[in-house]
């Protein structure tokens, strides 16, 4: 049985090992995937007189909750002095017959969610988000709510001045947004990594000290009722059959006809057995094989009797049990005597 328990725990371990090596991996994709950007690529094209200017910036980034995909129409920044876009009145002055336009807005005041709205509500088809001055090229993947199907990205103060000058000058800047390549932290990546290997590592060892911890408190509950029943066993009559005892039955454990002088165990049920033949059938299985009387559950029974009895014949001290069970003491000196040999052949 113990060989069974290890082997199934085991098993159990195996399996709880490769539960949280796929949770890890899984989370690690998670992790990666959000610590991830996208480079976005700027075509830009202007009139400069009779000749037209292309200009391919790249220090461009897609917003973490924008869409994925090619856009392009007019640049046009927000009216008036300040260019933030954080009022819901904010107007755009777009070119008449202009078509799919893009609004230029620059960082600071209020949220990203804020100016992505404002500018979606007025009919923009993307949203390019200039970083505030002093900060160079700098940019990062912006986080927005709401407005999801717009595209939104970021690009440096530098870039966003130039275009934004441009068409203070009364020049169209068009501008052409494509997807570029796909960019990953690794430091990020790994740190995250490690917190959720570090955060898998202390799960699994707690529930595999709970599980240690349950088995062992099992293990001292299984002894305990075995001490029970070895208890409840010496408390059993025992019995040296005599001639005329025996009537042709036999223990329905060994099969065997009782005999003269077989020591034979009574249980609380009546039912009589072999003592070497009950005593172990009792440890492993705790009922009786006729009836399948609980031998815990009889003795609790027979001891609130006894209780009972004994408050009786406080009561009535001149009544005395009229019969006397035999236990383990009362036939120690019959059982040594055939101790050596249970059952002695039919020549002695």
């Amino acid at each position: 049985m113990k060989l069974l328990g290890t082997s199934g725990w085991r098993r159990g371990d195996k399996s709880s090992w490769l539960l949280f090596l796929g949770v890890f991996l899984v989370l690690s994709v998670q992790v990666s995937r959000a610590s991830a950007f996208w480079a976005a690529h700027l075509n830009i094209s202007f009139q400069l007189g009779n000749q037209t200017v292309w200009e391919l910036a790249d220090n461009g980034v897609f917003g973490k909750n924008s869409p994925l995909r090619r856009v392009s129409g007019v640049v046009v920044p927000p009216e008036g002095p300040n260019q933030i876009a954080c009022s819901p009145l904010t107007n755009f002055s777009r070119p008449v017959n202009s078509g799919a336009w893009i609004a230029l807005i620059m960082r600071g005041r209020c949220t990203f969610t804020e100016k992505i709205n404002t500018a979606a509500k007025k009919g923009a088809v993307g949203v390019i988000i200039y970083n505030h001055p002093g900060t160079g090229n700098g940019v990062f993947p912006l986080i927005y709510l709401g407005s999801e199907d717009i595209v939104a990205i970021m690009i440096g103060n530098l870039k966003g001045m130039d275009i934004l000058h441009l068409i203070q000058n009364g020049i169209q800047v068009i501008i052409s947004v494509e997807m570029g390549k796909r960019y990953s932290s690794w430091m990020n990546h790994c740190l995250g990594s490690l917190f959720l290997c570090t955060l898998l590592v202390v799960a699994y060892f707690t529930f595999y000290c709970a599980g240690r911890l349950r088995m062992a408190r099992t293990e001292i509950q299984r002894c305990q009722q075995l001490m029970d029943v070895k208890k409840a066993i010496v408390q059993l009559e025992l019995r040296m059959l005599k001639e005329g005892d025996t009537d042709a039955e036999s223990c329905v454990v060994c099969l065997e006809v009782y005999k003269t002088q077989d020591i034979v165990r009574i249980l609380r049920c009546s039912h009589i057995f072999h003592r070497v033949c009950i005593d172990p059938w009792l440890l492993m299985h705790r009922t009786c094989p006729v009836c399948k009387c609980d031998l815990l559950k009889a003795s609790e029974a027979e001891l609130h009797v006894r209780h009972g009895a004994e408050s009786l014949q406080a009561v009535v001290p001149n009544e005395s049990p009229t019969t006397t069970l035999l236990n383990e003491e009362d036939s120690c000196n019959e059982y040594v005597l055939v101790q050596g040999r249970e059952r002695p052949s039919m020549d002695e």
